[in-house]
């Protein structure tokens, strides 16, 4: 069997990037830059002011002067204005470019307006550079800004906009199907019998992808039945990039999924990880390089494998670089006792500053309600031993 880290390289290194894409402004939100975005020009672009006021030139200033006749208005956008006197003014709005010969903003709640004369207060105290943001100061042009990898947010999306891009390269949106399989899975709403279940996997599945950005997605669930699984399977191969099944995994006379992917000629990375819970899981590549995850059907099972593994395959596929887990400390003892890596729920807990993970084990692999307000799971290394408190241990958040 493979190890979790083994299992997390081995997707890591056998998918394919998806092509990239020209992507407007407004569709760039959690997209994945794939090209690098320099500066066009100087950041600001011109000496600006910063508050709403008076530009002089510190030399009257200097030299007593205290009144100023305003000589115009300075409003944001418009050209540059001249300062011919050092003894006026002019009132400059903020975001406006300083106007020529002026090197210093005076607030206006520091000023005494009568007329076109601006009385500057007794507790002003200006100095060259006051309230102006000068040209470069942020960035110069030709600096790089954002590097190809980038996961774009509000901030990242507002930079590539300020450097007069409409579009750039970032990784098409993979096409993500969702499956369950299983005879004994019923639809939530529908009549249920004592010996079926609802089917609960393929939701968790969809709200872990949607809280985490992909947004490409689709559903379907298969029964155990050989004919219907090979054709649905491969329909759904063909018109998506990632497949994420839930159930049918194992050695079960009814587990036939291993062999309908190898069948479709899937070729197969590993299964079986040598952790708990998940133990079943496998991963293969398809034709034209498309992910398909087998996750075990035990609904704990399948939310942890997706975290650890489907989502740093999905980083993988936009071209994401591979983040370090987080750290946290344990905040009791725990024992490990299989010879395998364990994944334990956790609640977070912050007190003076330290953030702590509380244990709240499960009672089994398809104790879904155990999960109810957790954060995500820790993973100990294989035992038997003991974790103390105090220890830091990866956590991976749902």
């Amino acid at each position: 069997m493979t190890s979790p880290a083994e299992a997390e390289a081995a997707i890591r290194a056998s998918v394919e990037l998806l092509p990239a894409e020209q992507v407007s402004l407004s569709a760039l939100a959690g997209a994945v830059l794939r090209e690098p975005v320099v500066a066009s020009r100087d950041q600001p672009p011109f000496d600006r002011v910063m508050m709403d006021g008076i530009a002089i030139a510190m030399r009257a200033w200097v030299e007593g002067r205290r009144e100023f006749r305003i000589a115009g208005t300075q409003a944001a956008g418009a050209r540059q204005l001249v300062l011919a006197d050092t003894d006026a003014c002019f009132e400059a709005m903020t975001g406006a470019v300083v106007p020529h010969g002026c090197d210093a903003v005076i607030p206006v709640e520091q000023l005494v307006v009568a007329g076109d004369v601006a009385r500057v207060s007794d507790q002003a105290a200006p100095v060259s550079g006051l309230n102006i943001h000068a040209r470069g100061l942020d960035c110069r042009a030709g600096t790089p800004l954002l590097a190809a990898g980038t996961r774009l947010g509000a901030p990242e999306v507002a930079v590539i906009a300020a450097t007069g891009l409409a579009h750039v390269s970032a990784a098409r949106a993979p096409r993500i199907m969702v499956i369950s399989t299983g005879d004994e899975l019923i639809e939530p709403g529908a009549a249920v019998q004592d010996w079926q279940i609802y089917r609960s996997n393929a939701y968790g599945v969809l709200a872990t992808l949607q809280q985490h950005g992909y947004t490409l997605l689709d559903q379907d669930h298969l029964p155990d039945h050989l004919p219907v699984l090979r054709k649905r399977l491969a329909q759904h191969l063909a018109s998506h990039d990632v497949l994420i099944l839930s159930g049918g995994v194992s050695m079960g006379r009814f587990d036939y999924i291993p062999q309908v992917l190898n069948e479709l000629g899937v070729r197969l990375v590993f299964h079986k990880i040598e952790q708990r819970p998940g133990r079943p899981m496998g991963f293969g590549i398809g034709a034209g390089g498309k992910s398909v995850y087998a996750l075990p059907g035990n609904p704990v099972s399948t939310l942890v494998c997706l975290v650890r593994y489907v989502l740093p395959g999905l980083a993988a596929i936009l071209g994401l670089p591979r983040d370090a887990p987080e750290q946290v400390t344990l905040a009791q003892d725990f024992e490990v006792k299989p010879k395998l890596t364990v994944f334990v729920p956790v609640k977070l807990e912050t007190r003076h500053g330290t953030t702590t993970a509380l244990m709240r084990p499960t009672r089994g692999s398809g104790d879904f309600t155990a999960l109810i307000g957790t954060d995500g799971f820790v993973e100990f290394e294989p035992g038997p031993r003991i974790a103390a408190c105090g220890t830091l241990v990866p956590l991976y958040r749902w």
